[in-house]
C-alpha cells in the first residue's frame, strides 16, 4: 500500500507540475499579449499627442492670420475709403441701420447689374446690326464690280486696277 500511495503521490506531483507548466505558459502568453497592447496603446497615445500638438499649432496660426487680416481690413478701410464714406459708416449706430444700408447697397448693386446686362445686350444687338450692314455693303460692292466687269474690256481693265488697289 505504501508503494501505491507513493505512486499516487508521484503521479499527482507530475500532474501538478504539468498544470504548473501549462499555467506558466498561459501567464507568459498573457504577459506578451499585455505588452503588445501596452505598446499599441502607447503608440496610439503618442499619435494623439502629436495630432493634438499639430492641431494647436494650426489653430494658433489661423488665429494669428485672422487677427492679421482683421487688422488689415481695418487699415484698408481707413486708408482706402473716402472721407464721405467713412463719415457715413461712423453715423451707423445700430444693427438695424447697418442692415438698412446693406439692403440699399444690395438693391443698388442689383440695379447696376441689370443696367450692365441691358447695356451688354444692346451692344451685342448693335454689333450684329453693324455686321449685317457691313455684309450688305460688301455684297452691294461685289455686285457693282461684277456689273462693271460685264461692260467690256474697258470695264475689265478698270476692274483689274481696282483689284490691284
Amino acid at each position: 500500500m505504501n508503494q501505491d500511495l507513493t505512486q499516487q503521490w508521484l503521479t499527482e506531483i507530475q500532474v501538478i507540475k504539468e498544470q504548473m507548466a501549462q499555467l506558466q505558459h498561459e501567464r507568459d502568453t498573457a504577459w506578451e499579449s499585455a505588452q503588445k497592447w501596452r505598446q499599441l496603446y502607447n503608440t496610439e497615445a503618442e499619435q494623439r499627442r502629436t495630432d493634438t500638438q499639430l492641431s494647436q499649432q494650426t489653430i494658433a496660426s489661423l488665429k494669428a492670420e485672422l487677427h492679421k487680416l482683421q487688422g488689415f481690413e481695418v487699415d484698408t478701410l481707413a486708408a482706402g475709403t473716402p472721407v464721405a464714406i467713412q463719415q457715413e459708416i461712423e453715423q451707423l449706430k445700430s444693427v438695424e441701420d447697418l442692415q438698412a444700408k446693406l439692403i440699399a447697397a444690395i438693391k443698388e448693386r442689383d440695379r447696376l447689374l441689370q443696367a450692365l446686362k441691358t447695356e451688354q445686350d444692346n451692344h451685342a444687338q448693335t454689333r450684329n446690326s453693324l455686321t449685317t450692314a457691313l455684309g450688305d455693303a460688301i455684297d452691294s460692292l461685289t455686285h457693282e464690280r461684277a456689273g462693271a466687269g460685264e461692260q467690256g474690256s474697258r470695264g475689265a481693265g478698270e476692274q483689274g486696277s481696282i483689284r490691284e488697289k
